[in-house]
């Protein structure tokens, strides 16, 4: 015991010596950055992930010494990591500097890469996925962990929702003195957050409660009166809120009430927006500075931009499972001249697409709507039934040039939202 003592004694010496870093991790980084030059030379884009692969490879804790002497907020849920992520790292902006992913890589590699960039800035706001919570929450520490939401996403790499939320839960026992800032509205999330000894609770809405009929605790009902929930089998119910919102103002404690105007459109984001508020506020930043800096978010890794397509003003959106889908279409002006609906099928969207149905797609009348992307007809069949008229063009650079001059809107799944801004980028030098 002794000698393990001395050892870590030692190991604190050396990485506080070094900036938290030990000179295995010294090598690993810079073995990181060569091959992240590589890649930029070879034109294989910003090289940040083979970075991060490759500093791990050469020491698995490297994460871990990158986190040192930081306050690190941890962001995750299916829907919303990155929004919020980029909305945390406004309002804690107005703290001090912040780490943080400018590219939504929110696995193991890219947090590496994230806190490498920007080794002296004394907070960080992290999107991290589902699945790599726990393990990454063991090695950050995080200040404060936000819960966003819980559904079905792709099965086939995630698994099973209940399953995640056990996950959650049993990672955030082992962080007793973090604070977690849960969404009251999804049942999953409060279930995971709800044994925690630091919550706070925010009212962020919670419109897709498909997944959660029953109770992850006992397995009985979810019985829903307005707002308010509660299980019929167990001891659990959802919980008074610190924090809630209306169409025009964020309330908070002791008696806060502050206006917040997004520059993001629709009620999903206005609850990302209250929970990175109430994170920042966690870590000390004044909320009425952090509220104006979340609402200054005007686009998220192209999410929400708009570009110019030759006679075409066209607004991008992203969506990758069902809830995020009925989110998105929420958002669709249906006075555009021209929707596009982009799907495809690759291994980062699910190869899977019976979720289609899951969509309601209806009530698109007076809309152009363009099926597109590599599973163009799935869709177009999923329209039919839907009674939505469409045409269908495969090319989504094509279906939006199909499209009646003036502003259009395109909604797009992962892969084809990918692949089209690199379309358009290119097509616009």
């Amino acid at each position: 015991m002794a000698r393990t003592d001395k050892t870590r004694a030692r190991w604190r010496r050396r990485t506080e010596r070094s900036g938290g870093v030990t000179f295995r991790g010294r090598v690993a980084l810079r073995a990181a950055s060569t091959a992240s030059w590589a890649s930029q030379k070879a034109g294989r884009g910003k090289g940040s992930m083979i970075g991060g692969l490759i500093a791990l490879k050469i020491d698995k804790t490297i994460m871990t010494q990158l986190a040192q002497g930081r306050r690190t907020v941890v962001v995750t849920g299916t829907n919303g990591k990155s929004t919020t992520t980029r909305m945390t790292a406004a309002a804690l902006a107005t703290v001090g500097d912040v780490a943080t992913q400018a590219d939504g890589a929110n696995m193991d590699a890219g947090i590496v890469a994230a806190l490498n960039v920007d080794k002296a800035a004394r907070l960080a706001a992290l999107e991290v996925d589902e699945l790599h919570v726990p393990h990454v929450c063991d090695a950050v520490e995080p200040a404060a962990v936000v819960l966003l939401n819980l559904s079905r996403d792709q099965l086939d790499r995630v698994g099973e929702i209940n399953m995640i939320e056990r996950r959650l839960r049993a990672g955030l026992g082992r962080h007793p003195t973090t604070t977690v800032v849960a969404n009251c509205d999804d049942v999953l999330m409060t279930s995971a957050a709800y044994d925690s000894p630091n919550v706070v609770w925010v009212a962020a809405g919670g419109g897709w409660a498909s997944d959660s009929a029953s109770c992850p605790r006992s397995g009985e009902p979810i019985v829903w009166d307005g707002v308010h929930w509660r299980s019929t089998g167990a001891d659990f119910e959802r919980p008074a809120p610190d924090w809630w919102l209306d169409d025009e103002h964020l309330y908070g404690p002791d008696g806060l009430k502050l206006k917040m105007a997004l520059a993001l459109p629709g009620k999903a984001n206005r609850g990302n927006a209250a929970q990175a508020v109430a994170a920042a506020v966690a870590l000390g930043a004044d909320p009425a500075a952090a509220v104006a800096a979340a609402a200054s978010v005007q686009e998220v890794a192209g999410r929400y931009s708009t570009v110019q397509v030759g006679a075409h003003n066209v607004r991008m959106l992203l969506a990758k499972n069902p809830a995020g889908w009925q989110e998105a279409l929420s958002m669709i002006d249906h006075s555009v001249d021209g929707l596009v609906i982009s799907v495809n099928g690759q291994v980062p969207d699910g190869e899977d697409l019976s979720w289609l149905w899951d969509v309601k797609f209806e009530h698109f009348e007076g809309v152009q709507v363009v099926a597109a992307g590599e599973r163009a007809t799935d869709l177009a069949v999923r329209l039919t039934y839907a009674g939505v008229e469409h045409t269908t063009v495969a090319d989504p650079v094509r279906a939006i040039a199909s499209c009646p001059p003036g502003r259009v809107e395109v909604l797009a799944n992962y892969t084809s939202f990918r692949d089209l801004n690199r379309a358009l980028e290119a097509r616009n030098g």
